[in-house]
């Protein structure tokens, strides 16, 4: 349980108030005796109440008990026509007034701290929209980069077709000899088994010479499934496995998922 999130919540105050149900006054209760600074705070709300209800009520005079005995023991004909004598409702009145003071200051202090909460909550949530919309700028500014050089007349498309281990799986390489660079778009590839990874190859046919180009990690969190590689060899053809996570120093032919040969 988090202790200070619940402290703030405003759940004391109402407690101290008896504004709770009988369910959630056991709720507390039971966290005051499992959490000695649930308890504290409790003690504290209800100290700082009474301080503020006796700042602002009538104080009885030193002598008050006695006059009251006093004004007991007399006998008090009644004679309304000459009788000046007053009962004390002015004092009553005013002690009325004071807790009702009591309770409208803190009310005013519970509704205060919500407000203040309400506040920080917004607060939070603007900052998330912000970062939101900045890292979405940042995808919608990447894809364009990638469409731009995806277009570039100096690319090489490689259609890489789906191999025995996974007949159904494709992909494309698009190659820039220029810039020796190679974007794999491996959409048509299954989500990799956890502790795997896909693995890009660089093939020389003849003999066969395989050359790892780069891993396609963060393959679940790249939704457009593009992966731009370095590549300066002499490609004659391009193929992707499946490997340990951390990638292999030569491609598990079992696990060739797709295949494709330059200028086919």
């Amino acid at each position: 349980m988090e202790v200070d999130k619940y402290i703030a919540s405003g759940i004391l105050e109402l407690y101290v108030a008896g504004a709770l149900t009988p369910e959630q006054n056991l709720e507390v209760q039971h966290y005051a005796l499992q959490y000695p600074e649930i308890q504290k705070e409790i003690e504290a709300i209800e100290l700082a109440i009474l301080k503020l209800a006796a700042s602002v009520s009538p104080k009885m005079p030193e002598n008050g008990f006695d006059q009251i005995r006093s004004e007991l023991d007399n006998v008090i004909q009644f004679n309304p026509v000459e009788s000046k004598r007053k009962a004390p409702w002015a004092n009553y009145l005013g002690w009325a007034a004071s807790v009702a003071l009591a309770i409208g200051l803190f009310w005013l202090y519970y509704e205060n701290r919500n407000l203040k909460s309400e506040i920080e909550i917004t607060s939070q949530e603007k900052l998330k929209l912000e970062e939101t919309l900045v890292s979405t700028r940042d995808a919608i500014v990447r894809k364009e980069a990638l469409l731009e050089q995806l277009r570039d007349q100096q690319v090489t498309v490689i259609a890489l077709g789906g191999q025995a281990v996974s007949p159904s799986s494709f992909a494309k390489a698009y190659w820039n000899k220029e810039e020796n660079k190679v974007i794999i778009d491996a959409q048509g590839l299954p989500e990799p088994p956890a502790g795997f990874t896909y693995q890009v190859w660089s093939l020389k046919l003849d003999p066969l010479t395989p050359t790892s180009i780069g891993l396609l990690d963060d393959f679940s969190i790249e939704s457009d499934r593009l992966f731009v590689l370095e590549n300066a060899n002499d490609s004659e053809a391009f193929g992707i496995t499946l490997e340990p996570e951390g990638g292999s120093a030569s491609p598990t032919l079992e696990q060739l998922y797709t295949l494709g040969a330059v200028g086919r």
